[in-house]
């Protein structure tokens, strides 16, 4: 099978074609001058009760394949999740091998605007271009994959969202990941949105997950950021094994497609993780 990293090589190259698209169709400066003139997303609010989750929208996966063909449920799906306590809605908007788009996310952040949620975009992130657009489209917050991005880049997207008020979530696939994430400098402007630091469990060699990750990198985050597990958390039990290693957040995803009752799902997990949390 193709390695993790021609994987990511390949959806970075795919990015970068989507974004210079972006900018040649509406301008990279007319984009800017949209976002910079939003009006702030909802803020990501983390409980003081120890955890929290952040559930995801995405219609198809390289491993799960097709999750959902009722892309008239955006809006009923970022509703459930929200009234059932999530902090944020990942929605992905990679058109290709997730099955995502702008739309999704535009739609997904209108529903949750009553609810004071935000809706976080997930992507394969790589440009200006498209912070500027996820904002545009209401996005709350952006996911930044740490390996995909030079540290000058990376510091730099970091740096663009946080002024526009979004929070971030950094994702790592490894040790070496979470010792870059510990040298990006954090904006401690009041405006910037919280940065957290998750840990995706799973192999991009084999797209299998490894659970035990967690645990064995758990000890190697950097202490200014919350921590986020992702991949393979399909029910409270697993909920409650990240909380009781110092997690005090969860990505879940293809669980919350698959399920004919996300909402009382979403609703079991928060409560495991609260109840086992150790902070």
């Amino acid at each position: 099978m193709t390695s993790g990293e021609d994987f990511l090589a390949r959806m970075s190259r795919a990015s970068e074609i989507r974004a210079r698209r972006l900018g040649a169709r509406v301008g990279g400066s007319d984009l800017r001058r949209q976002a910079m003139n939003m009006s702030p997303p909802p803020p990501l609010r983390l409980s003081p009760e120890g955890f929290d989750l952040i559930a995801e929208i995405k219609l198809s996966s390289p491993s799960a394949g097709t999750l959902s063909r009722d892309t008239s449920a955006i809006e009923q799906r970022a509703t459930v999740y929200a009234e059932a306590g999530a902090c944020a809605v990942s929605v992905l908007t990679e058109p290709d091998r997730f099955g995502g788009s702008m739309d999704h996310l535009q739609r997904a952040a209108r529903a949750l605007e009553p609810a004071g949620v935000p809706a976080m975009a997930k992507d394969f992130l790589v440009a200006p271009e498209q912070v500027w657009a996820a904002r545009v489209a209401g996005a709350g917050g952006i996911l930044l994959i740490i390996r995909m991005l030079d540290q000058t880049r990376l510091s730099a997207l970091l740096e663009l969202a946080l002024e526009l008020g979004m929070f971030v979530l950094l994702e790592a696939f490894d040790r070496d990941d979470l010792e870059r994430a510990a040298g990006l400098r954090v904006a401690d402007d009041d405006n910037a949105g919280p940065v957290l630091l998750g840990l995706n469990c799973r192999n991009l060699r084999t797209l299998q997950v490894d659970p035990g990750r967690f645990g064995e990198l758990a000890e190697h985050f950097p202490d200014l950021y919350p921590k986020v597990a992702e991949s393979g958390i399909e029910g409270a039990e697993d909920v409650t094994a990240v909380a009781s290693l110092g997690y005090s957040v969860a990505l879940v995803g293809s669980a919350l497609m698959k399920t004919p009752d996300p909402g009382t799902l979403v609703q079991d997990m928060i409560r495991a993780g609260r109840s086992a949390s150790v902070g």
